[in-house]
């Protein structure tokens, strides 16, 4: 059976992991036959948000223990994650892929990555195992590959900042797979788009396909 190995960035589409598209991308990688392992960098979110009104709250979280909360407690720091046990990598997105796993959000393309996460990608991206991203952290794959093909759906500003940080953006919309075969990545746009929760499943069930068919 095929292992994933699946990083999430917290809990809650504003300062976490998007929740639709972690909890439907684990449905997805089990409904077509293969199995995930999750994990997340122990540290602290960049912020917390009141997922109600949108305002910043006066509090510190974990990535680590609020991504348990999707993962039902069975999650590893991502210290622990060697892709050579592993056969795929994907990152589900929301806007902690782009606050706390980078700085994507506050400094577009001069922004960094959590070296653990720049570690895990270049890992996978040598060993040749796919390596899949949704929404808003193919960004991540940008800065850290460069030269590489991806999808954030059809946003202009962010995919001119994607293009200055060297990699070449491709228009894509709901449930669509952008393949780059020379890393073997693939990233689909999920909510970059105005999309439902019906669309993120087929986005999800698609990338997972995708990445199946390559290894």
């Amino acid at each position: 059976m095929k292992k994933f190995a699946i990083i999430l960035a917290g809990c809650g589409v504003y300062d976490g992991a998007e929740i639709h598209e972690a909890v439907l991308t684990l449905y997805a990688v089990m409904k077509n036959g293969a199995e995930y392992r999750l994990f997340a960098p122990d540290i602290n979110q960049h912020h917390v948000v009141n997922h109600i009104t949108g305002a910043e709250m006066p509090e510190t979280r974990n990535v680590l223990i609020e991504s348990a909360r999707i993962a039902r407690g069975k999650i590893q720091p991502l210290t622990e994650l060697d892709m050579r046990v592993f056969d795929a990598l994907l990152l589900p997105g929301g806007f902690g892929a782009a606050k706390n796993l980078c700085s994507f959000a506050f400094k577009g393309a001069d922004c960094d990555v959590h070296p653990q996460v720049t570690r895990v990608v270049r890992d996978a991206v040598s060993l040749r195992k796919p390596v899949g991203a949704l929404c808003i952290s193919p960004v991540i794959l940008a800065k850290v590959l460069g030269d590489v093909e991806i999808t954030i759906g059809s946003d202009a500003g962010t995919a001119a900042a994607v293009e200055k940080l060297g990699a070449k953006h491709i228009v894509a919309g709901h449930g669509q797979v952008v393949t780059d075969r020379k890393h073997k990545v693939f990233t689909t746009p999920c909510y970059m788009l105005d999309a439902n929760i019906l669309q993120i499943a087929e986005g999800a069930d698609n990338i997972v396909k995708a990445m199946l068919k390559e290894m």
